[in-house]
C-alpha cells in the first residue's frame, strides 16, 4: 500500500497531476514569499522556493513525507511572476508573443529525514498574440494567478505553438522528476 504524502501547495493543478499518477496525498498549503533574491538565477530561485515550501510543510507535519514545488516563467533571463493587474498581464503576454521562453519547475521531497530535489526545464514557443486576444484572455480570469500570465492546461494553450520538455512541468509539477523522487523514497 502506498504511503500518504503531504502536498505543501494549494495548487489545484498540482493536486490534479498527483491524482493522475495515483499518488495518495493530503493538501497542506504553506505561505512562503515567492520573490527572487537579487542576482538569483531561475534555477536557484525555484530550488530555494521548492525546498522552503517542503521544509515549512515538514515543520507542520513532522515524520510525514512532504512534497513541494515551484515554477517560474523566464524570458530573456528575467523571471516573470504572476501578473499584478491587467496592465502587467498585457505587458507579459505581449513580451511572450511570437517568442520562445523557458519554464523552470523544481520539485522537493522531504521523507525519512532526507531532502531531495529535481529540476525540470522546458521551452515554450508562443505564436504571435494580438492585443485584443490578450485582453480577451485576461477577461476570462485564467491568467490572474499564473506565472507568466498564462495556463498551458487552459485557454492559454491556444497561444502555445511548440513545447520542448515537460508538459506537466509547465503546468507546475514535473511528473517524471516527481516520480523519481517518490520512487527513490519508496513512496511510489
Amino acid at each position: 500500500m502506498q504511503n500518504m504524502i503531504i502536498l505543501a501547495s494549494g495548487s489545484p493543478r498540482r493536486r490534479e497531476l498527483l491524482r493522475q499518477i495515483w499518488v495518495t496525498h493530503r493538501v497542506s498549503p504553506v505561505d512562503i514569499p515567492e520573490t527572487a533574491l537579487p542576482h538569483e538565477t531561475p534555477e536557484a530561485f525555484v530550488r530555494r522556493i521548492a525546498l522552503e515550501k517542503a521544509r515549512a510543510g515538514h515543520a507542520l507535519h513532522p515524520g510525514q513525507p512532504v512534497l513541494a514545488a515551484d515554477t517560474c516563467v523566464v524570458l530573456d533571463g528575467q523571471i516573470l511572476g504572476k501578473p499584478e493587474d491587467e496592465h502587467h498581464a498585457m505587458e507579459m503576454l505581449q513580451a511572450l508573443s511570437g517568442r520562445v521562453h523557458e519554464v523552470f519547475s523544481g520539485v522537493a521531497l522531504i521523507a525519512d529525514g532526507d531532502e531531495n530535489y529535481r529540476l525540470s526545464r522546458s521551452q515554450v514557443r508562443f505564436r504571435p498574440i494580438t492585443e485584443a486576444e490578450a485582453r480577451n484572455y485576461w477577461a476570462t480570469g485564467e491568467p490572474a494567478d499564473k506565472a507568466g500570465g498564462y495556463a498551458i492546461q487552459g485557454l492559454g494553450a491556444l497561444f502555445v505553438e511548440h513545447i520542448a520538455g515537460s508538459y506537466s512541468g509547465i503546468m507546475g509539477l514535473p511528473l517524471f522528476e516527481t516520480g523519481e523522487l517518490l520512487t527513490k523514497a519508496g513512496l511510489l
